[in-house]
């Protein structure tokens, strides 16, 4: 293990940087913090003051970002703290994670904004960037105070978990948003269409007799988001899209020039409603005792097959700009209950990478696109110098082994939340090394973090 007070070099990996175009065999030099060079040679020799990483076989790239958080601290603290979340973050490769305003109290004002910071400085272990709640108390009633919450260090404005249902207050969003150079970034959902909603409305939900969630309840509100970024000029973000009729609207968003982004998560990219079923997706016609799988309960729920694919394709070509993790821990009364009663929400940095990965084990997204959509790109979302190992940029570092099999646990994870359907799932790909600011937080032969 590295000496955290000497330089660090990493020699023998495949370096991918997107923000560079750099994917070749490279040696990564640390010093002081920040990144001093991505040198031509893989096999330089490290001068005698820095503490050598050998990394043969395994791939060097920029430290993870995830835009789409939930730390549930202040208030929930028996779900997850800023520490137990920081620290899944860490052993999910995750270097950078913005925090969800759903907190208790919620973040609608500068005063838990600058509490969260504060004591994300005290326990994180990586760097967390707090959203904003985008109207008072996230009741969709009357706008948070935004140039307050602008000014205490947010990234953007957010009620996610509720949907901004009023029109005219998106509308108002959308501009007042604008005006601070900050995205408006929607839980995009018509609570009409979705009342008593269990999981996807299908077959599936038909042979369980759940109530379906339409495709269209996604859809249809973020046409209408779309209709208003034109209108105001706003910034639009569209979190955790999940249908194909989604992708449609935002790919024709983007050919009109306008500034839409939008994200998708491990999940809704790997698995599909049948997971409902348990067995772990396998789905042979006969309702088993492994049904009901209350870890499977997300919102937007787990789609079909057809959308999966269709969120790949926008994935590649750069419809689907970032992925996101959306992790979302409950206590385990929570998920112990009916799926009727059962929170939506799945725990999962610690599996997001491994599960994206997959993608490239199939080749349906290469290895550099997946890296661009957790790294480069989140970075350009946020307009900040990190996601890259630009020289004299802060030395944030993932390392992973891609073919390094291994099983789900649960039981292991850092987060407070154990609740994932992968529980039991054997994975191919794991991060090994987490640098963070030039200190290495997580080392898979250290078992835990690294204080």
């Amino acid at each position: 293990m590295a000496d955290n007070s000497k330089g660090i070099a990493i020699v023998g990996g495949r370096v991918i940087d997107p923000s560079q175009d750099i994917d070749r065999l490279a040696t990564v030099l640390i010093k002081d913090g920040v990144m001093e060079e991505v040198t031509a040679k893989p096999l330089a020799k490290a001068p005698d003051s820095y503490d050598v990483i050998d990394v043969a076989g395994q791939v060097v790239t920029p430290g993870f970002i995830d835009v789409h958080t939930h730390l549930r601290d202040p208030g929930e603290e028996h779900k997850e703290t800023i520490e137990t979340g920081t620290m899944a973050a860490a052993r999910g490769g995750f270097t950078t994670i913005c925090a969800m305003p759903n907190t208790v109290p919620c973040q609608d004002n500068a005063n838990v904004i600058e509490a969260v910071l504060k004591r994300a400085s005290e326990v994180g272990l990586v760097r967390v960037l707090p959203i904003g709640a985008i109207t008072v108390g996230r009741h969709g009633e009357q706008l948070a105070d935004m140039a307050e919450l602008a000014a205490a260090g947010v990234i953007g404005f957010s009620d996610d978990g509720d949907p901004v249902a009023d029109p005219n207050l998106m509308r108002q969003a959308l501009s007042y948003a604008s005006g601070l150079g900050l995205p408006i970034m929607n839980h995009p959902q018509e609570p009409a269409l979705t009342r008593g909603a269990q999981m996807n409305e299908g077959p599936i939900a038909n042979r369980l007799g759940l109530t379906g969630w339409p495709n269209e309840a996604e859809s249809s509100m973020v046409a209408r988001d779309v209709e208003l970024a034109a209108l105001t000029g706003g910034r639009l973000h569209e979190c955790h899209i999940s249908a194909r009729q989604s992708i449609d609207a935002i790919r024709r968003a983007k050919e009109r020039g306008l500034n839409v982004t939008a994200e998708a998560t491990p999940h809704h990219l790997t698995l599909t409603d049948t997971w409902v079923l348990g067995e772990h997706g396998d789905d042979n016609g006969v309702v088993r005792s492994g049904a009901y799988d209350t870890s499977t309960k997300v919102n937007p729920p787990l789609r079909t097959q057809d959308d999966v694919d269709a969120l790949i394709e926008a994935l590649a070509d750069g419809t689907i700009d970032l992925i996101a993790t959306d992790h979302a821990p409950h206590a385990i009364t929570d998920k112990l209950c009916t799926y009727q009663e059962a929170a939506n929400g799945i725990a999962n940095l610690e599996t997001a990478f491994a599960s994206v990965l997959s993608l490239h084990h199939r080749d349906a997204v290469s290895l550099p696109v997946l890296i661009e959509r957790m790294t480069a790109a989140p970075a350009r979302f946020l307009g900040m110098d990190i996601g890259t190992m630009k020289k004299g940029s802060t030395a944030d570092i993932t390392i992973f082994n891609p073919d390094l099999d291994w099983t789900v646990d649960p039981s292991e994870m850092a987060t407070l939340g154990k609740h994932t359907p992968l529980a039991g799932t054997q994975m191919k790909g794991r991060v090994t090394t987490t640098i963070f600011g030039g200190k290495v937080i997580w080392d898979i032969a250290a078992v835990a973090p690294i204080g």
